[in-house]
């Protein structure tokens, strides 16, 4: 959810947002200025200046903004008439606010703030004063197309945070650190999981082996819960003829996000941005019964989608993506029930992969919508009893929905705090009543299906970018793509490191055996970087007696123990799909 723009730390923030701008108007002189909102992590201001902003700019920036603040400026809400808001802009010399201006609805007010000298087109709200602005600290600066768009002027975008106190200032400034060092770009090119290849395209990832196999255990997990969740798996394929997308709406709502069709056989064809118009064809290969339904279709789909340049982020903004899609066609009935399996899966789901604070928002009928109040009423109904049920806490978003259906939105927090929108599930009486979907009812007349959307995960590719930041890159072992490294400690050890190596490829046990002659404890340090949960050091006493010394992530060595006995434990960690490594160091008897 983004910030509520009556809270406190919106209008904290927005004020600091013009308190930042008036400080780099006091700076550099002939500066453009163009929008500066608060976000749900800080503020920003976007700026036309001559001059290329740096970190190094930054504490005199800081040191103005303070001076204003204890300057104690009034924010003075000045409203004004179109043409009067022209003239002041022109006077001014902004010719970027000129341009968002003419954005504003004829009928909507045109206010300005004024604090102290810095007058800027603004709807508000604000502080009282300048004074009000408390903890912040300058972040980053980064370039940003006017508007967005790539055609238009290179900005300056100057990032920034603000808190109500220092303490809590900290606390953030230490949670960004934090995130600077488990940063999944960083990680996955550190442990070798994954690539972008710019001279192949931006945004379209490389599935590295090691990546890759973490992929294909997530893969077959995600596959087994949904054949026992009593789905059926769906294959569809990459692209569509424009009329298939004409249908859905896609070409009509959507087309800045599809990209160019290619033309086949004297027809357009477009790469798919979403799977659902293929499910519903599925759906419409033959006459549906109330008899069949519900059907719940799932599929691990990719799909392509433009996103801008400036907006792509490692593995969590992408053009090519793997959703793991879901729909289910139901009727009235059974509508209820749907949801609260949805719920409850997704809740499970998340669990599994370590993910236990979470969060859901319902998002209510917008006022341009789709479909009978009465269908919306139901649906909505059905949603909120379904977290109810669960007990999960949750927000309500009133007028948050699509126009196409009511929904649920679960965040989850990941290990230092943040949070991340991500499980969805979603009704849609949109494409329903566009392919004109129906069942036979039990009164032997056409009925329209509810059909919902879900997605758990969201989609492969952004959650296993949150999930290498959730745990630093050290995996649990069931997901590890290394579970287990023998070391021995000579030459002379490799026969019983090879023979150990057949008993744990006997069980699919992802291991290797560091046959390099380099000292033990070179090797430990190899492998402590490639953040394994387990380490086999194996030297001649262990030889000898069939045994192997352990060392566990993050216990350390934790002892030497019969080789049966640590593949027990492995094992029964693989089998549980446990968090955690549950050897531990062996406890050594005193003597009195």
């Amino acid at each position: 959810m983004k910030l509520a723009s009556s809270s406190d730390l919106y209008k904290m923030r927005h004020s600091a947002a013009h308190v930042m701008a008036a400080a780099v108007c006091r700076l550099f002189p002939d500066v453009q200025l163009d929008i500066g909102p608060p976000t749900d992590e800080g503020f920003y201001y976007d700026f036309d200046v001559p001059h290329r902003l740096s970190p190094d700019d930054f504490a005199a920036i800081e040191e103005a903004m303070k001076a204003f603040i204890a300057e104690d400026h009034p924010f003075e809400r000045i409203e004004v008439s179109r043409a009067e808001a022209e003239q002041m802009i022109r006077d001014m010399g902004q010719r970027y606010k000129l341009e968002r201006l003419a954005d504003i609805p004829a009928d909507e007010a045109i206010t300005f703030y004024k604090c102290g000298e810095f007058v800027d087109l603004c709807r508000g709200p604000h502080v009282e004063s300048t004074g009000g602005v408390k903890a912040f600290k300058l972040l980053s600066v980064a370039g940003s197309y006017y508007r967005g768009r790539e055609t238009n002027p290179m900005l300056q975008r100057l990032y920034a945070t603000a808190f109500p106190t220092d303490k809590l200032l900290r606390v953030h400034l230490k949670q960004l650190e934090e995130a600077k060092l488990r940063d999944h770009r960083k990680l996955g090119k550190e442990l070798d999981l994954f690539s972008l290849q710019e001279d192949v395209g931006p945004g379209l990832i490389h599935w590295h082996p090691k990546g890759a196999r973490i992929r294909s255990v997530i893969e077959e997990y995600w596959r087994n819960e949904h054949f026992e969740g009593g789905y059926e798996m769906l294959y569809s394929p990459h692209l569509g003829r424009a009329g298939l997308w004409e249908t859905s709406g896609h070409l009509d709502f959507y087309a800045e996000s599809m990209y160019a069709p290619m033309e086949i056989d004297e027809n357009k064809y477009f790469v798919k941005p979403m799977n659902c118009p293929f499910h519903i064809k599925i759906y419409q290969s033959h006459k549906r019964s109330y008899r069949e339904l519900p059907l719940r279709w799932a599929e691990l789909g990719t799909v392509y989608r433009y996103e801008k340049a400036g907006v792509l982020h490692g593995l969590l903004r992408v053009r090519g993506f793997t959703q793991d899609d879901a729909h289910i066609f139901c009727t009235t009935e059974q509508v209820e029930s749907e949801i609260a399996q949805a719920v409850k899966f997704a809740i499970n789901m998340w669990h599994t992969f370590g993910f236990t604070e979470i969060t859901a928002y319902l998002a209510t009928r917008p006022d341009k919508a789709v479909g009978e109040n009465e269908r919306w009423e139901q649906a909505t109904a059905s949603l909120e009893a379904a977290l109810q049920a669960e007990q999960i806490p949750y927000e309500t978003d009133v007028g948050g929905g699509a126009f196409y259906g009511p929904k649920i939105d679960l965040k989850v927090k990941d290990a230092i705090g943040r949070e991340w929108q991500m499980s969805t599930v979603q009704f849609d009486f949109n494409l329903p009543d566009r392919f004109d979907l129906t069942y036979i009812g039990e009164d032997g007349h056409p009925h329209r299906p509810y059909m919902i959307h879900r997605a758990l995960l969201g989609s492969l590719e952004r959650f296993f970018g949150i999930m290498v930041e959730h745990y630093a890159g050290a995996f649990p072992v069931w997901l590890a793509p290394e579970q287990v490294r023998v070391l021995p400690l000579t030459e002379k050890q490799l026969d019983y490191a090879n023979a150990i190596s057949k008993q744990l490829q006997a069980k699919r046990v992802r291991h290797t055996v560091d046959e390099r002659s380099d000292k033990i404890g070179a090797k430990i340090r190899h492998a402590q970087l490639a953040k394994l949960p387990y380490m086999l050091i194996v030297g001649p006493q262990e030889a000898e007696q069939q045994t192997v010394s352990v060392r566990a992530r993050p216990h350390g060595d934790v002892g030497s123990m019969p080789l049966a006995s640590f593949m027990d434990t492995l094992l029964g960690e693989i089998d549980s799909r446990s968090l955690v490594t549950t050897c531990s160091p062996v406890r050594k008897e005193t003597t009195a």
